[in-house]
């Protein structure tokens, strides 16, 4: 015979405990402002001592808000969305919120379109996209215009929330070159990515300032393997002395068809990457890189989305989240 697990304690039982009436303890999980700070910590160390766990459901039937953001984003396997999605998680956790991440692998209509109907049905509070290698307009067509959202990226119909890839890759451009290469190559990103796009842009438009040549560079993808079959090509040419790569595992890729071809870094070849991820600081040699402030960039998304929640709130303002060049002893002067 299956034994019956106990109840679940239930507000009248925290009543009971805290002395007082049933009503009162509802509208201390409902944050009710008529309730004494005296009343509400008697309230809250009695739920404490029963464990008593309010009800979601019933929470958001009571207050119209389900306390859960959603999250649709694509690539969740690559470092950047990830860490980024791991930030948005940690941000609404502090601030009493629930993430509901939809990952999706294709970027086509009935994939958005089903992740935010899942969304609705969920009754999520609102909705953050990464859109990744979709375009932001395409991004923005299926999201609900009755819900309040956040993009990162670039946009003018919503509130966004933007890294810094472009004055960044210049800047590290422009570093290679104080250190007297006279032009630096670059290995990019996938050419359906804005991200990767706009790192090659400050890449090329650094060289054209400078006016040192801008070579030609062929897009891959932002796996290690590409670095290395791209940069096996950079490796075997002797003029090639300074590399920009579009991420850090594009630039591990290069590192090892730089280390194959009998060439050192940073004596013969100078190698910069992007994303600061935390192996960085411990390749050899370690890497000079960009860091993106992924803490930032989820924190402003939570932000940004919850504020949209007051009906007497200022329209929000677009975030942008500046990028940092990390060097270590992957970049020299030209020898």
């Amino acid at each position: 015979m299956t034994a019956t697990p106990p109840a679940r304690p239930g507000l009248r039982d925290v009543a009971r405990l805290a002395g007082v009436s049933h009503q009162t303890v509802s509208r201390v999980f409902k944050n009710h402002p008529m309730v004494s700070t005296k009343t509400r910590d008697r309230v809250l160390a009695a739920a404490a001592q029963l464990d008593f766990r309010p009800n979601a459901a019933a929470r958001a039937l009571a207050t119209g808000r389900s306390r859960t953001l959603g999250v649709v984003s694509f690539d969740t396997a690559l470092f950047g969305p990830a860490s980024i999605i791991a930030a948005i998680e940690r941000n609404a956790r502090a601030a009493d919120f629930f993430t509901s991440v939809a990952s999706l692998e294709s970027p086509g209509h009935g994939a958005v379109a089903g992740a935010v109907d899942r969304f609705r049905d969920q009754g999520v509070d609102g909705i953050i996209m990464i859109p990744g290698h979709v375009p932001a307009d395409e991004a923005l067509r299926h999201l609900p215009r009755d819900l309040p959202t956040v993009l990162l990226g670039p946009a003018a119909a919503v509130p966004t929330v933007s890294a810094d890839h472009y004055l960044a890759p210049r800047e590290a451009t422009r570093y290679l070159l104080e250190l007297g290469h006279r032009t630096v190559h670059h290995l990019p990103g996938p050419a359906d990515w804005s991200e990767a796009n706009e790192r090659t842009r400050g890449w090329r438009d650094a060289l054209a300032e400078a006016g040192a040549d801008v070579p030609e560079c062929a897009p891959g993808d932002w796996s290690a393997r590409s670095g290395y079959e791209r940069g096996r090509l950079l490796a075997a040419d002797g003029d090639v002395t300074a590399v920009f790569a579009a991420n850090d595992q594009i630039a591990l890729g290069l590192l090892w068809a730089i280390h194959e071809s009998g060439r050192r870094v940073p004596d013969d070849v100078s190698v910069i990457g992007f994303d600061d991820i935390p192996e960085a600081a411990f390749l050899t040699p370690p890497l000079t890189t960009v860091r993106q402030d992924f803490t930032a960039l989820g924190r402003h998304c939570v932000e940004l989305l919850i504020a949209q929640f007051s009906e007497d709130s200022a329209p929000p303002t677009p975030k942008l989240v500046p990028s940092q060049l990390i060097t270590r002893r992957s970049t020299a002067p030209l020898r």
